[in-house]
């Protein structure tokens, strides 16, 4: 009897001709020099990993953490890559420092996803926190949340957070949520909580709009000192979801032109998104 044939090898697809490889999904953080930032940052990004494994998955940050946005990409080989900003609004560093530093990568195809808010799997991210506190609010007519986020001079960044704050609101049954921040915009976190609590919603609590410990998280905790106060995101389940879902965006717009065009006439130009 004659042996079976043998059944023929399929080679991978990275090796297969003309095959584009996957693009690396290049995770940017704000960057903190407090000591839980760089951890909570690198649990996530392994979580991402763990969702889609074969995914190049690579750190940067903007600013104060190793590695800078721009080695990140200077280490990178030639190719494609997505910019996903872990960052939840469309401020400054969105629209201008993360299509600076794609238009300085020349080797490299860059494209920008979206920032991380406003979107559901974000609302289900800050609500599983919120639900770590013991707060028992939720859907309460004394509940109430304060929705702490950095804070930004760009009126797009405040659309957004009030945007997320009311899915977060329908997340947690219709209480309602009022959106506050560290810097640069209003209401602070203690006006928020006081304007909650004029309104007879005493049972307030603090969700933290932040993907890692940092300044801005820590200021809005302790402008509260006694309110149930939720953990920045870190590796939750939902956060990194919605990072591959943004990549996943990004890598689908693959009729518009990447973040870095060709040069026109000696300069380059780039694109926020």
């Amino acid at each position: 009897m004659a042996p079976p044939s043998p059944r023929p090898v399929r080679r991978p697809a990275e090796g297969r001709p003309g095959h584009r490889p996957e693009p690396a999904l290049v995770a940017v953080a704000h960057g903190s020099r407090h000591p839980g930032a760089l951890p909570a940052v690198t649990a996530l990004l392994e979580l991402v990993r763990s969702l889609r494994p074969g995914l190049r998955v690579v750190p940067a940050h903007i600013e104060l953490d190793e590695p800078l946005l721009a080695d990140a990409l200077a280490a990178l080989p030639a190719g494609d890559a997505v910019l996903v900003p872990l960052l939840f609004g469309r401020g400054h560093h969105v629209k201008h420092d993360l299509p600076r530093a794609a238009a300085g990568a020349a080797h490299l195809s860059v494209r920008t996803a979206a920032p991380l808010g406003p979107h559901p799997l974000l609302a289900d991210a800050l609500a599983g926190r919120l639900a770590e506190t013991g707060w028992t609010g939720a859907g309460r007519p004394d509940g109430g949340v304060v929705l702490a986020a950095a804070g930004s001079r760009d009126p797009e960044s405040a659309q957004d957070a009030s945007r997320t704050a009311e899915l977060l609101s329908a997340r947690l049954g219709g209480v309602p949520v009022v959106p506050a921040y560290a810097s640069a915009a209003a209401p602070t976190v203690p006006e928020a909580v006081a304007a909650l609590r004029a309104a007879g919603r005493g049972r307030t609590a603090l969700a933290s709009c932040f993907t890692a410990p940092g300044l801005f998280a820590a200021r809005c905790a302790r402008a509260v000192p006694g309110l149930p106060a939720a953990r920045p995101l870190g590796a939750h389940p939902s956060l990194a979801r919605l990072v591959l879902h943004r990549y996943d965006e990004a890598r689908a717009r693959r009729d518009a032109p990447a973040d870095r065009p060709a040069r026109r006439g000696g300069r380059r130009l780039a694109r926020a998104s």
